[in-house]
């Protein structure tokens, strides 16, 4: 079996490579850093040569939802006729819980990514992960103000990438499964965002102060505090809790 994963250097892409190359089927890495590029299609064509499934763990470089938009619609354009055009049988997304509830942001732009995903002629199974532990930290570091971190409250169910990367690839590695076409996975506790950056600078060592602030020009900023990005109730809940990771940079 021959499996492609795109956005096969990112904080996703690196763990599912590493998952399918120690159960077995032959891996082709997908990256600029490989030479390929999903926004042009160059070097898209050989890269799916004899390719059965392909995983899109690739993300947008920019949260703007013009921009992110943009990058996901062309990127599944390409890997869609692309794959086609390759022989590719399945498809298997990965996603964000919740984002069919959103008007703006990334998480419109993942939810244009998953319809342009389910309108093209390869089948595809989408999974919605909650946010990654390693989400946290970035957050931090993008509020960073001197010795202060203003971090937008959320209710999540933080979940370690390498859990949603190990389901990915059980995915991928089950072409033709029966089962629901977008599946939900999160970890085992529900936690407020604030509260887990306020622990992860404490186990960092670090002298700052993290407050909870509230965008007030992004529309979708109720959501992110009433739940909206929580699992639903047939969601898979799997891996660590986030405290057990809290001390390790993301």
């Amino acid at each position: 079996m021959k499996i492609a994963v795109a956005g096969a250097t990112g904080r996703v892409g690196r763990h599912v490579v590493e998952v399918l190359e120690g159960q077995g089927p032959e891996v082709v890495p997908i990256s600029r850093a490989q030479g390929v590029d999903l926004v042009t299609g160059q070097g898209l064509a050989q890269a799916l040569a004899g390719v059965d499934t392909v995983v899109d763990a690739a993300s947008s470089p920019s949260p703007d939802r013009e921009s992110a938009t943009a990058f996901f619609t062309a990127a599944t354009r390409n890997l869609q006729e692309a794959g086609r055009k390759a022989g590719v049988k399945w498809m298997v997304v990965v996603s964000i819980i919740g984002i069919d509830r959103f008007t703006g942001g990334y998480p419109a732009a993942k939810l244009a990514h998953e319809q342009a995903m389910l309108a093209g002629p390869i089948p595809v199974r989408i999974l919605r992960a909650a946010q990654f532990h390693e989400f946290v930290g970035q957050l931090v570091d993008w509020g960073r103000k001197g010795d202060v971190s203003d971090v937008q409250p959320m209710r999540t169910q933080l979940v370690a990438a390498r859990t949603v990367a190990e389901a990915l690839a059980a995915l991928a590695t089950r072409p033709g499964a029966t089962g629901p076409t977008i599946m939900e996975i999160a970890g085992p506790h529900e936690e407020e965002l604030v509260d887990a950056a306020r622990r992860l600078v404490a186990r960092r060592g670090e002298a700052l102060r993290v407050q909870g602030v509230r965008n007030a020009d992004d529309p979708d900023t109720a959501l992110y505090e009433s739940g909206a990005l929580l699992p639903g109730p047939n969601a898979t809940l799997a891996g660590p809790s986030f405290p057990g990771l809290a001390g390790q940079r993301p």
